[in-house]
This record gives C-alpha cells, structure tokens and sequence, in this order.
C-alpha cells in the first residue's frame, strides 16, 4: 500500500483578500478521510508565480500527494499548471479532447471564442487528465520523484463533480488502499455540546475505533462516528454498535443524520402525512419562509404565508382580535396561537405556524430580549405554543426561533414527547 501524505495548496489572491471562502479545502479534506487519505496540510498562496513556486517546492519537500485548486483558467494571472510544469520540467501541450469540448462549448452558447480561452486546454506532458464536466478547464493529475501533483479548478461548481466522478478512483488505485475510512453523523437538537459530551465522557475517552467526534453548531450538536476498516459491511455493525449505545443515553434530542437539517426533517414529516404548511411571522420577519423554500420541492409542502410586524397586519390580515392585542400583546401566547390559526384560514393549509416574540436588544410590552412564542394549529382545531426564553444578539436569537419552531413542530405532528 502506498502510503500518501497529503497537502492542499489554495491557488488564488481572491482568498487570502479574505473575498471568498476555501470551501475547496473543506471538501477535498472530507473525501480524502472517507478514502483513508490523510491530509497534513492546507496552505494558500496569491496568484504570484514565484510565490507559488516556493509554496510547492517546500510541499514536495513533506508531502507526496499535493492537491492543487485554481489558476487554471484563461487569463494572465491563471499560472498554476506553468508554474507545475516549470518545477517539474515538463512542457506543456494542447489537450485536443478539452479543446474539442471548450469549443462546442463557446459555440452551443453563441459566444465568440477568444484566443486566450485555448490555454484552458493546455496540459502537462504525460499527464492523467480529467475531463471538466460542469466547466472548461481540465483537471490533471502528474507523478514526479514518487510525488503527485494533482491540479484541479477552482469553482467549486466545477471542482466537486470532477473529484467525485474522477478522482477519486485515480487516488485509490496509487494509494492502493486495503482500508478506508466510513462515517456517520448523528444530529441532536435542544442538548448544549457541553452536555452532550458530559453525557458520553466515558465514551468519548474510551473510543478506539470508532471513533466520536462532536461538533457544535448553531443551536445544534453533532457526532461523527467514523470506522477504519476495509470494507463497508464490516464498518455498519461497529457504527450500530457505537450508536445505539449514544442513542440509549441522548437519543430523545437525536432528529437525523447525516446531511440532513431541521427543516428537511420537517418537510419530510408534511410529505409523509400529506400535510401543507403556511407560516405568519413577527419576530423572525419571514426568516424561517427563506430557509424553508431554499429546499428544492418546498413548494409540495408550503403554501405561503404573511409577515405580520405590525399589530395591524395582524388584525386585519391574520384575524387576531383586538381584545387579544390590548388585553394579552402582540409578544404573547394568545397572539401566536391566533396568528397560527389565521394564517391557516387564510392560505388554505393543514398546518399554521407562527412565531412572536422580542429579538432585541430593547424590551418590548415589557418583556425580556429572547421571550418567543411559537403557535401551532390544524385543521381540527388543535392547537400549542412553545415558549421559549433564548439568549444572544438579535439574529442569533431569529435563527434559533426559526429552529426551535421547525423542530417542534414535527415533533407536536409526530405526537413525540414535547
């Protein structure tokens, strides 16, 4: 088995400006774990040709797996595969499949192709290329010394689906890998990661293989469980094994897993049950719609809903009763519940759910920054409120409404414990 030490090289001036992200680096590390692949380096260099030069000059030096994202495109100051191929000693040549491709390319979009745009093209000499389905410039992997140099483009629009379909192979078959890494992330919701790991302490100190790795986010908690072993069949049972003895301890806050989200976990609730939704929101001001609709299909399960700030909009478009505003106030449980039956009436939907509240940072009917009320209703005339009492800055205390409603909410459809 060839053992590869890995680093990830950045190219581009954009990320150190601090303009985008190096989502890239987050990627490539993740599927290189999932293959057993370790990563012992990332590291970002500006598009400087001599700068780039040293940076990878010293990662060959320690690494013999270095992974190379941008500089591969059409413009002066794309120079990552020059400068690969000057420190390697290689010329570089006219790919004539990516060139074929880049220009079907240009003429399927009726645009002019310009000269500079056959660069994108060009590849190191000797070179295992891959082809850049969602994109023009190829990805190209070179071996050196017992070093591989692999380039790929910077978008990630563009570089994921060229490492999923083609790369990863490529790095298994010179890895040679007998074991590779398989993981499973467990979610929690409404359990602080202090006391989630307070709660598996023993676990956590113990742990050989699988391993449990928490991560905190948001309001939310996760476990990665990860085995190392050579197949996926042998690693299934030792990740039950792990889990179900998490799941006996915390498993009343487990809602998923995986990629999963609260609101997906929501959405697949409303499918199951045939259910739509409508939503009327003060505090959160249509925040918890956006997330909602953001998942492709939202529109099976959503019908709509009304942004109520105002003790008017409230009365006139959602029917809460003055008497309720006067005696009760907008910022109230009465408020959320009538808001959550309005906004059903009004939409047509099976379920209405609402959020009310005080997100800061001044009081309000004299209630305290981080005072919620969540309503829910259905057709049968049922009805609940969450309150809640949050802490942090205003947006933090939104986001975490728009949560705790999305979660609750399926559990109260599900009848689960509340």
């Amino acid at each position: 088995m060839n053992v590869l030490k890995g680093e990830i090289l950045a190219v581009g001036t954009e990320l150190l400006l601090g303009q985008i992200v190096n989502t890239n680096a987050q990627f490539i590390s993740k599927k290189c774990a999932e293959m057993g692949i370790s990563v012992f380096y990332h590291s970002v260099v500006g598009d400087n040709p001599n700068r780039l030069e040293q940076a990878l000059k010293v990662a060959m030096e320690r690494s013999n797996l270095i992974i190379l994202t941008g500089g591969l495109g059409p413009t002066k100051d794309d120079l990552t595969k020059e400068t690969v191929a000057s420190v390697l000693g290689r010329s570089l040549v006219m790919d004539q499949q990516a060139l074929n491709y880049i220009e079907h390319y240009f003429s399927r979009n009726g645009r002019t192709m310009t000269e500079n745009n056959k660069k994108q093209a060009l590849v190191l000499e000797g070179s295992h290329v891959f082809p850049n389905d969602t994109g023009m410039a190829p990805g190209m992997l070179v071996t050196a010394n017992g070093v591989h140099v692999l380039m790929l483009p910077g978008p990630p629009k563009e570089m994921e689906p060229m490492f999923t379909n083609y790369v990863q192979s490529a790095l298994l078959q010179i890895a040679g890998k007998a074991m590779m890494i398989h993981s499973r992330v467990l979610r929690f919701f409404g359990i602080g990661e202090a006391q989630l790991e307070t709660v598996l302490e023993d676990l956590i100190d113990e742990q050989t293989n699988p391993t449990i790795a928490p991560l905190a986010s948001d309001g939310e908690v996760t476990l990665r469980l990860t085995a190392f072993t050579d197949s996926k069949e042998k690693a299934i049972p030792m990740l039950d094994q792990v889990e179900k003895e998490i799941q006996s301890r915390v498993g009343s806050y487990f809602y998923g897993y995986d990629d999963t989200n609260l609101y997906l976990e929501l959405k697949k609730t409303l499918e199951a049950k045939g259910l739509t939704l409508a939503c009327a929101e003060s505090l959160t001001g249509g925040l918890f719609q956006g997330e909602y609709c953001q998942m492709p299909g939202a529109s099976k399960t959503f019908v709509g809903g009304v942004v109520s700030y105002t003790n008017e909009v409230k009365e006139k478009l959602l029917g809460v009763s003055p008497e309720t505003l006067q005696v009760y106030g907008a910022v109230s449980k009465q408020s959320a519940i009538e808001m959550a039956t309005g906004v059903l009436k009004v939409t047509g939907s099976d379920v209405g759910l609402s959020f009310t509240g005080v997100a800061g940072p001044d009081e309000q009917e004299g209630k305290e920054p981080g005072t919620v009320f969540i309503g829910m209703a259905t057709k049968d005339g049922s009805t609940d409120c969450l309150t809640l009492q949050l802490t942090g800055h205003r947006n933090v205390i939104r986001l975490r409404t728009c949560k705790h409603g999305a979660h609750r909410l399926r559990m109260w459809l599900n009848q689960e414990s509340v």
